[in-house]
This record gives C-alpha cells, sequence and structure tokens, in this order.
C-alpha cells in the first residue's frame, strides 16, 4: 500500500514539534481522519522512527523520549551548493511538483545554524539570471524516479502513455536513459509494441510496472544525442538543407541541436533541419557571421528577401524628434 508521502512527513515533522497530539488534531493538521492518522503512524513505525501511543484522557502519540532526527549538517560551501542546484533547478524547468523546491528550501534554511541561514537567505533573494525562466512540463515524481532507476538496473517496464494526439497507449520499453531538454523531461529507449527506438515525453507518462525482463544498451549509444536528433527530425512543413561556410565547432556552438543537424563538408557545414515557419530559419540563419548558400526550399529565399526588407525600411525610418 502506498502513502502519501508528503502527509507522512508532515506528521513526523508534527510529531518532532509537539510533546504530544491527539490522533483527532493530528487529523485536523492533516485534513484527514483519525483511521488514516493510524495508518501513517503504523508506516513510520516500519521505517524505524519511534512513535508511542498513550492511552486515556491526556494521551496522545509522540516520539519516544530522547529521539530526534538528526540535524542537517552541511558545511558552507556545501549548503551554497544545494540551495544553488534548487534555485537553477527551477530556473530551467527541471522540478517536479510544482511546490517541492520551494519546500525544501524552508526546509534546508530551517535547520541550518543562523551564521548560514542569513547569508543563504540573501543569495536566494538578490541572485538573478540572464537566462530567461523556462516553464517546464513536469513529470510525476514517482513515474521519473522509476524510470531512472529501470535505466540503472537494465529492467524493462510498462508504462501508460498520451500521446500529442490524446490517444492512451499501454505499452512495454527498455529505458535506456533518462534526459532533461529545455524544459522537458523525456525518456529513450526501445519500444516493444513498435519494435524500435522512441522517445517519450514523461509528462506524458501516468504510471510505470516493473517487468521481469532485462535488456542490454546498444555500445556507444548516447539518449542525449538520439533525443535531439529526433527532435531536430520532427514533423514540421519545410524540410530545409543550406550550407554555412564556416567552421564546425563555431557553428554548432550558434545552432541549437534541437533544431538542425550538421555534417562538416569540405565547403563548409551542410545544415539539415524542419521548420514548421520559415520566418524563424531566416532570422537563424541571418544572424549567423559566416556566408551561406541556401539548397532548399526556395521559399527559404523570399523569407530572407522579406527579413531584409524589413531591417532596410528599419535602417532608414527617421528618428522621433
Amino acid at each position: 500500500m502506498s502513502y502519501p508521502l508528503t502527509r507522512v512527513l508532515t506528521l513526523l515533522e508534527l510529531l518532532q514539534a509537539n510533546v504530544r497530539l491527539t490522533g483527532t488534531e493530528l487529523a485536523g493538521r492533516l485534513d484527514t481522519d483519525v483511521r488514516t492518522v493510524r495508518r501513517y503512524i503504523a508506516h513510520l513505525r516500519d521505517l524505524g522512527i519511534p512513535v508511542e501511543a498513550e492511552r486515556g484522557r491526556h494521551g496522545g502519540y509522540r516520539l519516544a523520549r530522547g529521539y530526534r532526527m538528526p540535524p542537517l549538517v552541511l558545511s558552507n560551501d556545501e549548503a551554497l551548493a544545494v540551495v544553488l542546484g534548487l534555485l537553477a533547478a527551477e530556473r530551467l524547468g527541471m522540478g517536479t511538483a510544482a511546490p517541492a523546491g520551494a519546500g525544501a528550501l524552508v526546509k534546508i534554511e530551517r535547520v541550518l545554524p543562523h551564521t548560514l541561514r542569513e547569508p543563504l537567505a540573501a543569495m536566494r533573494e538578490t541572485l538573478s539570471f540572464t537566462a530567461d525562466a523556462v516553464i517546464g512540463q513536469a513529470p510525476g515524481t514517482g513515474v521519473l524516479l522509476a524510470l531512472a532507476q529501470a535505466s540503472r538496473t537494465r529492467t524493462t517496464v510498462g508504462i501508460r502513455h498520451r500521446s500529442w494526439r490524446d490517444e492512451d497507449t499501454e505499452r512495454d520499453i527498455d529505458p535506456y536513459g533518462v534526459v532533461f531538454h529545455t524544459g522537458r523531461w523525456y525518456v529513450v529507449g526501445n519500444d516493444h509494441l513498435r519494435d524500435g527506438l522512441r522517445t517519450f515525453r514523461i509528462d506524458r507518462i501516468a504510471s510505470v510496472t516493473p517487468r521481469a525482463g532485462h535488456f542490454t544498451v546498444p555500445d556507444g549509444f548516447d539518449p542525449a544525442v538520439h533525443l535531439t536528433s529526433t527532435l531536430a527530425k520532427g514533423e514540421y512543413r519545410w524540410e530545409v538543407e543550406v550550407t554555412v561556410h564556416g567552421p564546425l565547432d563555431e557553428i554548432a556552438r550558434r545552432l541549437p541541436r534541437s533544431v538542425v543537424t550538421l555534417t562538416a563538408q569540405p565547403t563548409g557545414v551542410l545544415v539539415r533541419g524542419r521548420a514548421e515557419r520559415l520566418d524563424g530559419m531566416a532570422h537563424m540563419l541571418a544572424s549567423l557571421e559566416w556566408p551561406f548558400t541556401i539548397h532548399r526550399p526556395d521559399e527559404l529565399r523570399h523569407a530572407l528577401q522579406n527579413l531584409a526588407d524589413q531591417l532596410a525600411e528599419a535602417a532608414r525610418r527617421p528618428s522621433s524628434p
């Protein structure tokens, strides 16, 4: 039987903060009933936490005398690393349940000594980012952890997945790896239903069930490389091929691999990609410092000409008095 982890942990904090609480008081604090509180208490005991029950008029629940959860002891560098990690995860859209990061920060700051708490709070309140925050698609915590564990142990799992067309399917997959990319979590692996490599957004996976089978990841397989290559070849209206006459390593730093694939050639770098609209591709190419040659489609030339006309018009526009 599974238990709401947040409520069980809240119950533990209530017991640590109070000498004694009745079942009715705990039920009120947790917004549940006394019978459920008893199940949460039993779960804490199964975890080895000594919760005592006292009967009678003044009875209730309490932690065993002298028992306290061990304090969180972190050095300045360790505490800063944890706080920065939580802030960065929120900024990058890497979080799972929305309040989890904020709750973790509050708990960490509460148990740290004052000499560490105040500087870290100042860091949290004054830190600025040059990059815009990413609005992530948060997956279920249990689903994400189950996929990571299955990938580590090379265990086949069954998933319930909803496609972007809102079609629900159940299938078995061999999860080769979990990848975070631009605000979304993905799992890459062998799909038994389609008998081939597939990529699934984890926020669209409703459940994960372990299977008896095991698998082996192909030698040299890189889930992140496969993901970015797959996204670059997505189903879009236009197929684009352009040779950029510049160095591969510099071009690779300027063009996102989620949008294009790059192939070194004697005359430069062949850039292949797909786009729903060509004006965005025109802006991307115009931002490069190297000349380029368009192979297809011809409509991309018109998009570039439109962009050039807009820029020329802006250059001729007189300034306001």
